[in-house]
């Protein structure tokens, strides 16, 4: 495994990381994501990402009883939460106010058995709270031990300038990364958004890498019926005949690279230096093994000319 800082931090992280978005505690019973989570461990991954929303709360809680179970040294593990999204249909619980990030922490270091966490991100920009209060509560969080460094999910630039400027007015803490969804068919971050993490020292750790499957190429023939293409409307407007073509391109020049599409396409994500982890899905363990021999991988750049070749994507 590598391991990478966050930003100008002194946090490191794996360069492959383990959420637990749409598996642990949902789609997946609880003994495969004990053996996920361990092959995981096993392989050299250091960070899991969870958030209070995912399996609305569920996802924490397995992650906790499984890291518990199996023994885990706190120190030696990065795991992060996040809060915004509604969590009952009480009016204060959603959003990124004092009121709901407080009580938010506190939920998710009871449920995941943890005394602090290592990464806390605000799940999204709230319009309906001034950015000061959100600065102010995530610096006090900071104070109080329960959350080490503190971040942004999928904020615009310009949002992230503002917290940024808002903590440096208030001598509080800034931002430290910033959870974007970003694969080589989703590239809206890197006109703007990367280069503003980057002077800023913030860290950026990606999900959805692989594009909820399409990049491992298990539907260049197709989607299979259990496959979350077929079952729900999550890949409705990524799963389109354009971009299966180009799968299947890239997954001819990973195999001539001796890689499986899923490690060219994680590789590709890690050639930029901005990048500090991706957090990767996983329902067997086969898929944690795989994804982590990407860990390392770099790409020569004819490689990356043939691969933007085959993408004909790139941001303006």
């Amino acid at each position: 495994m590598e391991y990478r800082s966050v930003g100008r931090s002194g946090l490191k992280v794996s360069e492959i990381a383990l959420g637990a978005w749409l598996t642990f505690g949902g789609s997946v019973e609880k003994e495969t994501a004990r053996t996920c989570i361990k092959a995981a461990l096993d392989s050299g991954v250091n960070f899991i990402d969870t958030a209070d929303v995912y399996a609305h709360g569920e996802a924490e809680r397995v992650v906790g009883e499984i890291i518990a179970d199996l023994g885990v040294r706190r120190q030696d593990l990065v795991i992060s939460s996040k809060a915004f999204w509604p969590m009952s249909d009480d009016v204060n619980d959603r959003g990124l106010s004092r009121k709901h990030l407080m009580e938010s922490v506190a939920g998710s270091l009871r449920r995941l058995g943890v005394d602090y966490l290592d990464l806390y991100f605000c799940h999204r920009y709230d319009p309906e709270t001034p950015v000061e209060e959100v600065v102010r509560t995530m610096d006090d969080l900071v104070h109080q031990g329960k959350v080490l460094y503190w971040g942004t999910s999928v904020w615009s630039a310009a949002q992230i300038e503002s917290a940024v400027g808002t903590a440096s007015s208030l001598n509080a803490y800034r931002p430290q990364v910033e959870q974007p969804q970003y694969n080589m068919l989703q590239r809206h971050v890197e006109p703007e958004i990367l280069g503003t993490c980057h002077r800023h020292g913030i860290g950026v750790t990606v999900f959805s890498p692989l594009a909820q499957g399409l990049l491992t190429g298990k539907y260049n023939e197709g989607a299979p019926k259990d496959s979350r293409g077929a079952r729900t409307d999550w890949l409705k407007d990524t799963l389109t005949d354009e971009n299966v073509e180009k799968v299947k391109q890239l997954t001819v020049l990973a195999e001539e690279l001796g890689l499986e599409m899923s490690q060219l396409a994680l590789a590709w994500i890690l050639r930029r230096s901005e990048i500090s982890a991706v957090i990767t899905g996983a329902s067997k363990p086969e898929h944690v093994l795989s994804n982590v021999q990407a860990a390392g991988v770099r790409l020569e750049p004819d490689v990356l000319e043939r691969i933007e070749a085959i993408l004909g994507n790139t941001p303006a």
